[in-house]
This record gives structure tokens, sequence and C-alpha cells, in this order.
């Protein structure tokens, strides 16, 4: 993570401090200049799993930059008294940066999910931003002899925009591959195709201000509710550790 940008360190992970304009702002010049910017949108869930996965806190450590896409990171800043500016969701960060794209023609590839989600969520970002060229989609089921391929196709279009929807897990092929992929800009959106497509509703607004959006998800998706156990954990971690939630930590080796 560039040493310039302001960053807040939660249980070791290094947010950024950012304002969404400001981030916003940043990418957009980094794009223009060419200059290789990994982005990580990561929430309490991926907190909790880098402190039980050493493999995963690396992960996230080889990220140009994170964002608190998540109100849980924004309230664990401000309890452990360095807060960061504002939520950056994931979602509106990447229709941000397609707005950028409208004005700079900018070219995006779109990675993740299954076939259908993917094309429907390129058709409709295509209607919404028609000045950006979406040079390619695919989904995100692959193993790794295939690795080689995508990573090459990826390489042929050069994107300015890379979107990945693979899920947290998959981070590490972001990480793996993003000085061979060539492009710019890469970032792991989550389920943004979902719901760009129409498969998922966004939570309503009263959910947003409320900082329930997990909430609303796990409605429509009660499969996640394993996954979502983190949050009640990483409640009581950043309570019963206040002094500490912000502190840096010695990075493993």
């Amino acid at each position: 993570m560039s040493k310039q940008l302001p960053t807040v360190p939660i249980f070791g992970v290094p947010f950024s401090k950012m304002s969404m304009d400001e981030t916003v702002h940043y990418l957009t010049e980094a794009i223009e200049d060419g200059r290789l910017t990994h982005v990580v949108t990561a929430n309490p869930i991926m907190v909790m799993e880098a402190l039980d996965k050493p493999e995963f806190a690396a992960v996230l450590r080889k990220a140009d930059l994170i964002v608190p896409d998540g109100a849980g990171v924004v309230w664990a800043a401000k309890t452990g008294g360095n807060p960061v500016a504002e939520r950056v969701a994931g979602f509106d960060l990447m229709h941000r940066l397609m707005e950028q794209g409208e004005k700079r023609r900018w070219t995006a590839y779109l990675l993740g999910t299954t076939q259908e989600i993917i094309e429907a969520a390129a058709e409709k970002l295509q209607l919404q931003y028609p000045q950006v060229r979406i040079v390619g989609c695919r989904n995100g089921f692959f193993g790794p002899n295939e690795d080689e391929e995508i990573v090459e196709e990826i390489r042929k279009l050069k994107p300015h925009l890379l979107f990945v929807a693979r899920g947290m897990d998959k981070e590490a092929w972001n990480a793996q591959y993003k000085e061979r992929l060539g492009v710019p800009f890469i970032m792991g959106v989550g389920g943004s195709f979902d719901i760009v497509s129409g498969k998922l509703k966004r939570a309503p607004m009263f959910y947003q201000k409320l900082r329930i959006e997990w909430l609303y998800r796990l409605f429509q998706e009660p499969s996640r509710y394993k996954r979502m156990l983190a949050l009640p954990k990483f409640v009581v971690k950043v309570l019963r550790n206040k002094e500490n939630v912000t502190k840096p930590r010695p990075e493993a080796q």
C-alpha cells in the first residue's frame, strides 16, 4: 500500500482514511497515468478472516488500497479513536469509476459470478455508461489450469478497469496475477454484479442509514448466515479491545 495515503489499521488491516470523492480522484489519476492499482473492498468479515488465516492477511497486505466497504469498519475505526472519513462501498465506487470512464472513454472487463449474471451485468452497465466500452466478460468458474488463458485474453484487450467477483477466498487471484494482467486498475466487487444484473436488490436507504445492509442481504441469501456469524464476533472483539483496535501490528513474514 502506498506510504503517502492516510491509513488506519483495523486489527492489522490497513484501511484508507480517504473519503469517496478523494478515493475517486486518486484512482482516476492513477488510471490515467497507467499506474497499477489493486483495490480491495474490505468489510468486518474479511478482517476476521485475516485474523484467522495468515495467508489471507498476506493477500490483503499486497493490495495497493483497501477501502472501508462496511459500516462495521467505519464504526470500529471511530471506536478505536482513529476514524476514517466515511464508508467507501465497492458498489458505489464501481459506479463512480464508470462515470469517470464515461468522460474519458475508458474500457472495462468484467470477470466473475455465473455466465448468465455477468452477461446481464455487462449489458446493463453498457447501457448505463455507453462511452465506456466493455471489451469482455467471463464467468468466475475456472480453475488454475485456465488462468494462463484468461490472463492472456485480458492482457490483449488492455482494459482500463478490471472488476472481479469471485468471492473473498479468490482475492489471492487478483494479487497473484495483477502484474501480469497489465491493467491499471483491478478491484474485487463482491456481490455487485448480482445487483447490477437484477438478480439481487440493493438494500433500501432505510437499511443503509441504519448500517444494517448485511441484514437485508441475509434476507435475500439465507445461505450466507454462516459467513455472517463473523459480524457479532467482530463487534465483541472491537468492544473488548478498544485500545488496540487501531494499533499497528507487526507484519507476519
